[in-house]
């Protein structure tokens, strides 16, 4: 296996498997999150949009899913440099 199919595999499983609307929810995220938002502006814009999908953070969960977050968008940005 190489170096890109091992990757490929370890973001599958850090990211799981999302629904349409789940991924729906944090494209919207990272929209805010590129716009400069922080984290739990850029969640609260996506919750407003998609109430169905809204994450509930607080003071303890926060750095949890800003790290996520923060993966997508480094995620993303290795995929575009691939294709």
């Amino acid at each position: 296996m190489d170096l890109i199919d091992q990757y490929l595999q370890r973001s599958q499983e850090i990211i799981g498997d999302r629904t349409r609307e789940e991924v729906r929810y944090d494209k919207e995220v990272l929209r805010w999150l590129r716009k400069g938002k922080k984290n739990q502006k850029a969640i609260e814009r996506a919750n407003k949009k998609y109430p169905k999908e809204a994450l509930e953070v607080n003071d303890r969960t926060i750095n949890d899913v800003a790290a996520h977050y923060e993966y997508l968008l480094e995620h993303e940005n290795i995929m575009k440099k691939m294709h």
